[in-house]
């Protein structure tokens, strides 16, 4: 394999290469170019190394945080200043399945180490490893992240050792005990391969296996496509260095499995996949959380072992990827037999890995397109939320402090050189230390909205986000080795691209021909060119750039628009005038009065409209929001008076529907995630049902304890902390698919709420709970609710006809509220403005609300003084 710049082709195999001075030129042409026509953006060598210096005083804050205070511990508590060990501590679900007991933070972080040129650390680091690590605890693992982080970080570090020793100035001491390790830890993942398909176990015990009485696993039947796709890079190193085939073979056949199983329409793939029988269990296809890794490890495994095998099928899938998913800058999940259907309006947000990957392909602009848009979202809300809306909203608040956004803005700088990535990273070295640096380190973001932590360091943090940043700001002149020679892990850990010619490899796989021939693109088997990328144009990337600049409306500056004006009706269907446009396809942004102001003499502009709304009387419809429910204990010794509030969900059961809500005993699910089996389904039957959160879909967990006889769901958050006064209500959403099926009622509560009703589970044994809307909560009467309409008023012109009905309010003099009104005009108060719409609540206060919104102008106030009865045409 050979690299160039930042892109490998295999040499020897017909593909063409870039030569390495011509592009090196094309790129200094590019720089040269930039930088006279956007002084702004550059970034002079001292400022990079203060940055990096900046950078290096992070890591050693973080890591030194881990070292001091938690190691070995797996992870660093940073808000806690302890490590958290497994078993210890509150389970959080899925998240403690990375946890093995194995100090994965420091195998983790080791060739992280030695990119920060921090030598003598590691060597300590790998003594400690050798020393302290055991590998065979009884503990039930993720197979993926145990792969991706733990054998990845043996295996990386290796690879530096290795490297070091045969410079012969340091690590002599070393004897490949890391890639003992490595290879003993292979062993003890291979059982999860156990399966009819070939498709690995989502869970393994590093000590008994799968299928012994001992495991506490194995009865899973479902994983992810990453989880089962992104094995290869790992074990196919791990054969190589250690002669032993069997790693490379196992991976092989796993995505062979995840080939076949594809869509033969559409070349997609769904998100999760039944092991056994390979059935498709979520048909939903995208790039983000579930499928993400297995496309950046098929173009990865041609580029380690130069099997092109791999590049066909990545290319066949990214052909599918761009004509389905793709709709720049978004990248939306479709539903693989039906790709042109979008099944959700939000994203994750683990997609942020995605532009890397094109620029590896060579496809720089829907990447750079895609990389603004996430860059927009974090200068909106700090950090990318866990998912946001396609109206940037958010979606889930949480930030773990994930380095995808970071990894996608290193790669975008090595392919254009622009110094506007130098930018980017430089406003993620100032927001980690800004939001999320603690005493003891860097806390995760339990929400960005309200900026509170979570008591969560996670590995990954230093295995990747501070590698990408630290590169990003470095010459090669500075670091400790050519990193052209290695391609990153999808946890960034180094493999050296010279596998594939220095050890023999495993029986290759077949891709069978696709049904039909796939359109390429210049860059489907060759280094891209930065004279095609750039054709002429240094200001390229800017160019794309700027079409998504104010993409969230933050940083638009003002200016005085040109619009036209046309008129809507509204219909008489009940839905608001904004909802009643997008349903047309037309979207609105606000715009300044004062511009309209301005523009109104100014008819004629393209594309730019004034929307002048026409309007009627209609039944006030209300925006939709959040209707706190509560669960509420009933049975002693509570009695009513425990009441916790939680939130409601848009499927199953409607709570605000069932007059005295629904009563029932609780008991805790088992497993507690609910995502497989249900294991105590004759015990739950006729019970409320708690479930933790997390691991899989909020309608995966209802279905089958539906199926299990259970009567009422209550999910409990897995964020440890959460609690309903630091974070915002939410309603639960569905899977994407039809959730029809489900009638149960559904509510949620947050870790401290939940905490209270699980500890009286132990402490009582026999709870119940009544589950209703917080309005209709027992022992409080419920507040009358005053009808109204919402009314729009319009001046009309001199002898201009009223359209349609109209209304006219009367109202008796004896009235208090009224009498009131008149003392306060009379005491001169200063006359409210005209405004749009107001609210008309019963006699007397319709009265007062509508001479509010009219002022004192007589021709307005009329409409209120109307006689009693009458009705004008």
């Amino acid at each position: 394999m050979k690299q160039v710049g930042h892109c490998w082709t295999a040499a020897g195999r017909g593909y063409p290469l870039v030569p390495g001075t011509m592009l090196k030129t094309l790129l200094l042409t590019l720089l040269c170019g930039w930088a006279s026509c956007h002084e702004s953006q550059h970034m002079t060598p001292k400022e990079k190394s203060v940055i990096r210096d900046q950078v290096v005083e992070m890591f050693d804050h973080a890591y030194g945080s881990y070292m001091k205070y938690a190691y070995p511990a797996d992870e660093l508590m940073p808000l806690s200043c302890r490590g958290r060990v497994r078993g210890l501590e509150p389970n959080r679900g899925d998240i403690d399945d990375s946890l093995g007991k194995f100090s994965l933070t420091l195998i983790d972080t080791l060739d992280t180490l030695v990119v920060l040129n921090k030598l003598d650390e590691f060597e300590e680091g790998v003594r400690k490893t050798l020393k302290d690590v055991r590998l065979d605890n009884d503990v039930v693992v993720s197979v993926f992240e145990t792969n991706i982080r733990v054998l990845g970080g043996l295996l990386g570090a290796h690879v530096m050792a290795d490297m070091l020793r045969q410079r012969g100035d340091r690590m002599q001491w070393y004897q490949d005990g890391l890639l003992h390790m490595a290879k003993e830890l292979g062993h003890r993942l291979l059982p999860a391969f156990n399966t009819t398909s070939g498709l690995p176990y989502p869970r393994v015990n590093l000590k008994h296996g799968v299928v012994s009485p001992l495991s506490r696993t194995g009865t899973e039947s479902d994983t992810c496509t990453a989880c089962a796709g992104t094995m290869i890079l790992e074990f196919a190193a791990l054969s190589r260095l250690s002669g032993e085939t069997v790693f490379e073979e196992h991976a092989r056949k796993a995505l062979d499995v995840l080939w076949e199983k594809r869509q033969r329409g559409s070349d997609l793939v769904g998100t999760v996949i039944n092991i056994h029988s390979g059935d498709w269990v979520r048909r939903d296809s995208g790039v983000g959380a579930g499928i993400d890794s297995y496309y950046e490890y098929l173009m990865k495994a041609y580029i380690l072992l130069g099997d092109s095998v791999f590049l066909e099928r990545f290319n066949i899938h990214y052909s599918a990827i761009m004509k389905y998913i793709s709709q720049p800058p978004l990248l939306l999940n479709v539903h693989m037999h039906n790709p042109t259907v979008s099944v959700r309006s939000w994203m994750d947000s683990l997609l942020a890995f995605f532009p890397g990957l094109q620029v590896l392909r060579g496809d720089l602009k829907p990447a750079i397109e895609t990389h603004e848009m996430l860059y927009q979202v974090t200068k909106q809300h700090k950090f990318l939320p866990e998912a946001f809306t396609t109206e940037f909203r958010v979606h889930w608040g949480q930030h773990p402090l994930r380095p995808e956004f970071a990894e996608s803005t290193y790669y975008l700088y090595k392919a254009t050189g622009d110094p506007y990535y130098l930018r980017v990273g430089q406003s993620i070295v100032e927001k980690l230390n800004a939001y999320a640096r603690v005493p003891c380190g860097f806390a995760a973001v339990q929400d960005v909205r309200t900026g509170t932590h979570e008591d969560r360091m996670d590995s990954f943090f230093l295995a990747e986000m501070f590698k990408y940043l630290y590169l990003l700001f470095s010459e090669k002149s500075h670091l400790p080795f050519d990193i052209d020679d290695y391609i990153f892990t999808t946890e960034a850990h180094l493999l050296p691209v010279s596998l594939s010619t220095t050890q023999a490899p495993c029986r290759p796989n077949a891709t069978d021909a696709p049904p039909v021939v796939h359109e390429e693109d210049p860059f489907t088997y060759s280094c891209p060119s930065v004279q095609t990328l750039f054709p002429n144009n240094p200001s390229f990337a800017k160019t794309i750039r700027d079409g998504y600049k104010y993409l969230t409306g933050v940083g638009r500056p003002f200016n005085s628009i040109p619009v036209r004006e046309i008129e809507l009706p509204l219909h008489d269907d009940g839905m608001e005038p904004v909802e009643f446009l997008k349903s047309m396809g037309i979207s609105l942004t606000p715009m300044n009065e004062a511009a309209l102001g301005e523009a109104r003499g100014l008819k004629e502009h393209k594309g730019v409209y004034r929307v002048k709304l026409v309007a009627q009387l209609s039944q006030a419809v209300e925006e939709e929001e959040v209707v706190p429910h509560i669960v509420q204990l009933i049975s002693p010794p509570f009695l009513g008076r425990t009441v916790l509030t939680a939130g409601p969900a848009k499927f199953g059961m409607d709570l605000t529907k069932q007059e005295h809500g629904v009563k029932g005993s609780i008991m805790k699910a088992s497993p507690y995630t609910a995502c497989g089996p249900i294991e105590n389904a004759d015990q739950l039957r006729g019970h409320i049902a708690l479930a933790l959160r997390g691991d899989c879909m909020f309608a995966g967990k209802a279905r089958r304890l539906q199926e299990a006889g259970a009567t009422g769901v209550i999910f409990i958050d897995h964020q440890d902390g959460s609690n309903i006064e630091d974070s915002p209500l939410f309603q639960m959403v569905g899977d994407g698919d039809s959730t029809a099926d489900l009638t149960l009622p559904l509510v949620f509560l947050f870790s401290r709420e939940g905490a209270l009703l699980t500890t009286a589970l132990e402490e009582h044994h026999n709870v119940d709970v009544l589950l209703l809307p917080k309005e209709r909560q027992l022992g409080h009467d419920k507040p009358e609710q005053p009808l109204g309409v919402n009314i729009k008023f319009r001046l009309a012109g001199e002898g201009e006809a009223a359209e349609g009905p109209t209304l006219e309010f009367v109202l008796e003099k004896g009235e208090m509220l009224l009498e009131e009104e008149e003392e306060e005009e009379e005491q001169g108060e200063e006359e409210q403005p005209l405004e749009e719409e107001g609210q008309l609540v019963g006699d007397a206060e319709s009265q007062r609300n509508c001479e509010k919104a009219s002022g004192a102008d007589d021709e307005d106030t009329a409409l209120c003084d109307s006689p009693a009865g009458s009705e004008q045409p």
